[in-house]
């Protein structure tokens, strides 16, 4: 079943019309429909190109959260053969929001690390809506640290709104996790490549993708808050995310710009949704590319460059 966003409810209507016309056509042999239904299809397809052509930001926060996206599950399935899955901190538990393991990419061995935020409202709550706790982020450390030791280059895959903020999570050290997370990435001597493919939300997000190369799905946002929040504290009102979407700039074009992403990621009309099979196989030869282009560094070199990129981020424009 196909699930609208609020800006599609015109294209809602017209494909529900063509699928109705079908129906009855099922239910009456007799009936001759499809050139009447292929005119809606013609109409469906020419207003779905309108409606992204230019996408707002707000209307791209509401395609990246789309549930219906590929997920890192999906990712992990299409794209990784022999997938080994490691479980837990070897502390407190394991963080069912974050996915990792070994794997072989085009058969070449790598660790995969990423939030996955589940498929229906069982895998949600098990899996946090893709919001990591303490755990989670120390699992990822685990991961970085043994594909590090082993030299296996590293693949992570963020969708999350942020990290999970409750007491608990604080309790046991949240900030210190995210912190020691980010610091592993700028640490290890092998590859490590970040895709955005969903949300990618503060410092939940930038603790797995601090790489030496980060892409964006063209319809995913990655920001250091949620449009919501931001208008919570900017003007005391919730209701101000799209003013707040389009002052954070939260799109894949956007950070193009300022560099602090390398790569956009084109998604098929109507977003990754609509050929889930597609998206998946675009970011299966963007990850083959920018592995390629990092084969054959010395650890050093990988480093030096990781470090050097980080930190002249924000100095665009600044004359530094």
């Amino acid at each position: 079943m196909t699930t609208y966003l609020e800006f599609e409810k015109p294209l809602a209507e017209i494909e529900g019309k063509a699928e109705e016309l079908r129906v009855l056509a099922r239910q009456n042999s007799e009936m001759d429909v499809e050139k009447e239904a292929a005119a809606l299809d013609k109409k469906a397809a020419q207003l779905l190109n309108d409606l992204y052509k230019d996408l707002t930001p707000w209307r791209k926060c509401q395609v990246a959260r789309h549930p219906n996206r590929p997920h890192c599950k999906d990712y992990i399935d299409a794209l990784f053969t022999e997938f080994t899955p490691l479980a837990g901190d070897r502390n407190f538990a394991d963080d069912h929001a974050v996915m990792g393991g070994l794997a072989r990419f085009n058969d070449q061995p790598v660790v995969v690390i990423g939030h996955e935020k589940g498929h229906d409202t069982a895998s949600r709550i098990e899996r946090n809506f893709g919001m990591a706790r303490p755990e989670g982020y120390r699992k990822a450390v685990r991961l970085m640290d043994m594909a590090d030791r082993f030299g296996l280059p590293v693949v992570s895959l963020i969708d999350t709104p942020g990290a999970y903020p409750g007491k608990g999570a604080e309790e046991r050290g949240q900030s210190e996790a995210i912190a020691r997370s980010t610091q592993k990435c700028l640490q290890i001597g092998v590859p490590l490549v970040s895709i955005i493919i969903g949300e990618g939300g503060s410092g939940g997000a930038v603790a797995f993708a601090t790489g030496d190369r980060v892409a964006m799905l063209e319809h995913s946002v990655y920001s250091v808050i949620s449009p919501e929040g931001c208008a919570s504290i900017l003007w005391k009102d919730a209701e101000k995310m799209r003013e707040a979407a389009e002052a954070l700039r939260l799109t894949a074009q956007d950070l193009k710009k300022l560099e602090v992403i390398d790569r956009i990621i084109k998604e098929p009309v109507g977003g990754a949704q609509r050929d889930r099979k597609g998206t998946v196989a675009a970011v299966g030869e963007a990850i083959a590319t920018m592995l390629k282009e990092l084969n054959g560094k010395s650890r050093k070199d990988l480093v030096a460059a990781r470090r050097k990129k980080f930190l002249a981020m924000g100095s665009k424009g600044l004359g530094a």
